[in-house]
């Protein structure tokens, strides 16, 4: 059984992402987005641990993110945090579309 240690990875950089936007700004919105979703990547990445064609999860995740942090990044044109996330989440979910 291969640790999926790539998606562990999205997953933390998703929580520290939504910390530090909260010890930065004091944004709580960032705070609980950040949290949440990087729970729900961590919980995808241990269920694609344990079974690697369970990508269900991990793809729903980083679809929402994609979706959310492009539009976001489309209207700001800030690359830091959006434009990140989104390039991020987009790469994700090439990633697990490969390995099914």
């Amino acid at each position: 059984m291969a640790i999926d240690w790539i998606g562990f990875a999205y997953a933390a950089l998703l929580a520290v992402g939504g910390v530090v936007g909260y010890t930065r700004k004091g944004s709580k919105i960032s705070l609980a987005a950040g949290l949440t979703f990087g729970s729900v990547a961590g919980y995808g990445a241990y269920c694609v641990t344990r079974d690697p064609k369970n990508v269900k999860i991990s793809l729903f995740s980083a679809f929402l993110l994609t979706i959310i942090m492009g539009m976001r990044f489309k209207r700001s044109k800030k690359l830091m945090p959006a434009g990140l996330v989104a390039c991020l989440s987009l790469l994700m979910i090439l990633r697990l579309v490969g390995t099914r």
